[in-house]
């Protein structure tokens, strides 16, 4: 067995996170075979999951006319994360991941498959895809994260941000082709066979996974079978600001700004008045801004969390601005910023949070994060899609970036104020205009210099 990893990097200040040294290259966990498996698999599965997705919205479209219905079959996919993800997280820290991910894989594909057969047989109703959007959320309780999880597994510490970024890398290139390919499906021959191909898809996932050298993972320390081990995670992320703050970050922009298949559907459909080819081209763009965001946080070695709160900022705003496009082409080029910053923002917090986290927790801290990124959408879909089906699909574009950026904005201020800094605004000519500076000790709005708070000042100076 190589070396093992029984033990991450210790937690940091608010604001830094550990670096693990890894300095081996974009592609540096590329180089290890058992994360060569699960990536080979990665692509051609979320290919499927694609193609699936686009299908699936532009199914419920078609049936009901509805971005409102779009919306509540998101929400029902990612209730049972709202409703159940915690206890995910303990079953994730509790059992091998690798056996754990072979039972919800191939849960996965018997979902498409279901959804293949009724689409292809003429007897799809919406309640139908509804109640398998359901079920699909439920197996991605247990199933995100041990995935999450199981990365460290695979790369040790020292490639965890590398290996973080690339999945994300991959998730997005799929995205670049799976909606292209559901486009041109969906008008030929019908959403069925998008359905189909999904199903199929993971049985790449599985195989990967069968073939990988047990012998060749990082010993990871599970958690033993006790009481009170959900209650023991929420405690430990609650104590350290530097998972508390980037989660509930996440929460927010989680659920009140990534609505994108209510708000590229309804502009396609409605403010543009074009097909799912269109839908598809929006997707796209959108995912070659993602792979981009990817790759650049590939290449950087180590995670600051004013890079997470500045990119989540930069996300907000770029929303808004796509929202108040005139144009069609205005608006696709958006996609692609929009999908670079977004993108910088989730592999910042997803590996921040995970290098900041001791082993035997990863399970349960990643389950939570998971709960309040992808677990707020059956709060904040309904609403947005009702806004976007009563005051147009610009007003509700437009809520979720300024939501986005008013929450960049709180939690920098937050996390600035642990670290003992202060806005500073200086319009003198050849200087910096705005930056975070120590505050100067015994000011009146600070309070003298204790051990705690001038450690904090001196990690979080190195932000």
């Amino acid at each position: 067995m190589v070396s093992p990893a029984s033990s991450a990097a210790p937690a940091s200040a608010p604001g830094s996170v550990p670096d693990t040294g890894g300095q081996g290259g974009m592609f540096s966990s590329l180089r290890i075979r058992n994360y060569r498996l699960f990536a080979i698999g990665g692509v051609i599965s979320n290919t499927g999951t694609w193609m699936a997705r686009i299908a699936q919205d532009w199914l419920v479209l078609s049936l009901t006319g509805s971005s409102a219905a779009v919306g509540i079959t998101t929400a029902l996919q990612f209730l049972p994360m709202l409703l159940f993800g915690l206890y995910g997280g303990v079953i994730a820290d509790r059992y091998p991941k690798r056996r754990l991910l072979l039972m919800t894989q191939s849960a996965l594909g018997a979902c498409g498959l279901a959804l293949a057969v009724l689409t292809l047989s003429g007897h799809v109703q919406v309640w139908h895809v509804y109640l398998i959007a359901f079920l699909f959320g439920l197996v991605t309780v247990v199933d995100n994260p041990a995935r999450q999880a199981f990365v460290v597994e695979m790369v040790g510490p020292r490639d965890l941000r590398n290996a973080v970024s690339l999945n994300s890398a991959n998730f997005q290139s799929a995205r670049l082709v799976g909606p292209a390919i559901a486009g041109v499906l969906i008008t030929a021959v019908g959403s069925g066979w998008a359905f189909l191909l999904n199903g199929l898809s993971f049985g790449a996932p599985l195989i990967g996974l069968l073939l990988m050298r047990t012998s060749e993972l990082h010993k990871i320390e599970r958690a033993p079978r006790g009481k009170g081990q959900l209650r023991e995670g929420l405690r430990y992320v609650a104590g350290r600001p530097e998972l508390i703050w980037p989660i509930v970050l996440v929460g927010c922009i989680g659920t009140f700004g990534f609505n994108f298949p209510i708000w590229l559907s309804a502009f396609a459909d409605d403010v543009f008045h074009a097909g799912p080819g269109t839908y598809g081209l929006l997707n796209s763009l959108m995912a070659a801004g993602s792979v981009t965001g990817a790759l650049l946080a590939a290449r950087r070695a180590s995670s600051r969390l004013r890079l997470l709160v500045g990119a989540a900022l930069l996300f907000g705003v770029l929303e808004v601005a796509a929202a108040m496009a005139p144009t069609f082409w205005l608006f696709a080029a958006l996609m692609v910023p929009i999908g670079i910053f977004g993108l910088t923002f989730n592999v910042t917090a997803n590996s921040s949070v995970q290098l900041a986290t001791d082993p035997a927790m990863r399970g349960r801290v990643m389950s939570l994060f998971m709960m309040v990124f992808v677990g707020g959408t059956p709060l904040g879909g309904p609403l947005v899609g009702w806004l976007t089906d009563e005051y147009g699909a610009r007003l509700g574009f437009a809520a979720g970036g300024l939501v986005s950026a008013l929450s960049a904005t709180a939690v920098g201020l937050v996390l600035a104020r642990i670290g003992g800094l202060r806005l500073h605004v200086d319009l003198r000519g050849g200087r910096r205009i705005i930056a975070f500076v120590p505050r100067e000790a015994g000011s009146p709005e600070d309070p003298a210099d204790t051990p705690d708070t001038s450690e904090a000042r001196r990690l979080t100076a190195k932000a």
